[in-house]
């Protein structure tokens, strides 16, 4: 029996970008998915336009509106209401490459029998989703390399929800780095097994939480920084090298 993708969307007032999240998931050729909404009680239309987009595949999808602590909260939530073998996350502004990326991410956990799957991102413009910003090219893993400041894109970050149910879920303390922190508690600490998948999977718009300010990139290194404590990483070299890292990736572009 194939695999099964409970793909998780944390919204709130999401009305303007919504449609080509939902519209990228429905041009999917593997159809073994179930496709979970977590609503922060919007004050627009979006849990309308969602109602409308999926009214096809209502069967498949779940979704829930209701104040929340913020997105790590809503995707804790998504995780506990999902019934699939594998977590995919892709937020309100997200969109998945290309109607392949399902079929290929379970491809390769079925040939790499790996507890997660991740690939490529690609960072395009808000204004037009044609023009690449940047473009985060994953390589290979090795655990070796998170000491170094690498670390997969999360939005691309595909993993079994066993995983998340043996070694805990998103880090209510953390407001912006909860991810990261997930990341290396379950790849470092951990050890959990990886497998890369050499292509685009999700095509992220730009300004983001933890870029759209001064003081928000401040406020992510030091969160960065202290998940880098919690699971063993180091400490100012490893994100001194984690920030370097990301300057390549705006001059890879095709």
């Amino acid at each position: 029996m194939s695999l099964k993708f409970s793909i998780i969307t944390a919204t709130y007032n999401s009305s303007a970008s919504i449609k080509d999240s939902i519209e990228s998931v429905l041009a999917q050729t593997y159809e073994n998915y179930e496709h979970i909404f977590i609503d922060g009680a919007s004050k627009d239309n979006s849990v309308e336009i969602i109602k409308e987009l999926t009214d096809s595949i209502k069967d498949k999808v779940k979704i829930v509106s209701e104040p929340d602590k913020g997105i790590y909260d809503a995707l804790n939530k998504g995780i506990k209401t999902a019934s699939g073998d594998i977590i995919a996350f892709l937020h309100a502004d997200d969109f998945y490459a290309d109607e392949g990326v399902l079929k290929n991410v379970a491809d390769k956990f079925e040939q790499s029998k790996s507890d997660s799957v991740y690939g490529d991102l690609q960072y395009v413009s808000k204004a037009n989703t044609s023009n690449i910003v940047r473009q985060w090219k994953s390589g290979e893993f090795n655990s070796r390399k998170l000491r170094n400041g690498w670390m997969p894109p999360h939005p691309a970050f595909f993993v079994k929800k066993g995983v998340y149910e043996k070694y805990g879920y998103f880090d209510l303390s953390f407001n912006i780095a909860a991810d990261y922190d997930f990341m290396m508690r379950v790849l470092f600490k951990e050890q959990i097994s990886a497998s890369y998948l050499p292509e685009i999977c999700v095509k992220m718009r730009v300004g983001g939480e933890s870029n759209k300010s001064i003081k928000n990139i401040f406020r992510k290194s030091k969160e960065d920084l202290r998940a880098m404590k919690n699971n063993g990483l180091g400490g100012f070299l490893t994100l001194s090298k984690k920030n370097l890292r990301k300057i390549p990736q705006f001059f890879k572009r095709s």
